[in-house]
């Protein structure tokens, strides 16, 4: 069954501005290699076990969004906010993180293997179960 991802996006933008007609996006272990997401809301939204490898999430905004499982081995990240997002045992090998927001974020498990983390935040951070980097 194919998605419509647009629609998504469009109801889920509702859903993050409070409107009655919006709807949570819901792309638990969706096919979204090679997207373009850039500059998305996925607020809070559901992707856990998604397949987004090599997808293009630059400017995107995925704080506080369950990534967990999910594969962004090669995404593009750029400056995506990932605050307080679960990307616990998410694969992140080669994905390029550089200035994103990870503010809180977990990445217990995470695959961090030739991922660029240059200038990303990591404060507050769970990178091993138990572990949280300083505020």
């Amino acid at each position: 069954m194919a998605i419509d991802l647009k629609e998504i996006l469009e109801k889920h933008v509702l859903f993050v501005a409070g409107k009655d007609v919006g709807k949570c996006a819901d792309l638990r272990g969706a096919y979204l290699s090679d997207a373009n997401l850039s500059g998305a809301n996925l607020n809070g939204a559901y992707l856990s076990g998604a397949d987004l490898r090599y997808a293009k999430l630059n400017d995107a905004d995925l704080s506080g969004a369950d990534l967990s499982n999910a594969d962004l081995s090669g995404a593009d990240l750029r400056y995506a906010k990932l605050n307080d997002a679960d990307l616990s045992n998410a694969y992140l090998s080669g994905a390029n993180l550089n200035g994103a927001d990870l503010i809180d974020a977990n990445l217990n498990g995470a695959d961090l293997i030739d991922a660029n983390l240059s200038g990303a935040d990591l404060i507050g951070a769970v990178i091993f179960e138990g572990w949280k980097l300083k505020k």
